[in-house]
């Protein structure tokens, strides 16, 4: 059975040392109750396990990721880095259309790409640019990095083009 996107974001965390519900909850945005949903899904399939650890300030828990979990979640980042591929090679043939409609076929894997870094946010960018359409029209608002709305499509410059730089040698 393969995770939903947003099990995989949870997985990842955790295989990148995000141990405690509080900094996994920080890390993937996700709301207390529906994160602890997901899990006791993960713990179900045998992803991760929760370890109760005691120390001087009391109990801990920590959330483990399984050797099952981590297959798992290279398995599914190298399916992402597929479809981010296949994504690319389309942008690069200018078919509209055809982006759009893989776009929407895989609308729901978007913010796993990105919380994954397996996009290249330029392109990303780019690619909505052409289309005609903003980031956040695929793309939970939160889940886009600062500056990457949409909008700016200049090449990444900062530059005021409204005015004139001239230098008289003083």
């Amino acid at each position: 059975m393969e995770p939903e996107p947003k099990d995989l974001i949870v997985l990842g965390a955790i295989k990148n040392g995000f141990k405690n519900f509080d900094k996994i909850e920080k890390t993937t945005q996700i709301e207390g109750e529906e994160l602890n949903s997901i899990l006791e899904k993960l713990e179900e399939r045998g992803f991760i396990t929760v370890q109760e650890k005691k120390g001087w300030l009391g109990t801990k828990i920590e959330i483990i990721i399984t050797e099952k979990g981590s297959k798992e979640v290279d398995e599914r980042v190298h399916e992402l880095q597929e479809k981010w591929n296949q994504m690319s090679l389309i942008y690069k043939t200018g078919d509209k259309q055809k982006l759009k409609q893989y776009m929407d076929d895989n609308k729901s894997f978007l913010p796993t790409m990105m919380f994954f870094g397996i996009m290249d946010m330029m392109m990303f960018s780019m690619m909505f640019s052409m289309m005609g359409m903003m980031m956040s029209d695929y793309v939970p608002q939160e889940s886009i990095p600062e500056g990457m709305d949409g909008n700016e499509m200049d090449g990444g410059s900062d530059v005021d083009d409204g005015g004139f730089d001239i230098d008289i040698g003083f």
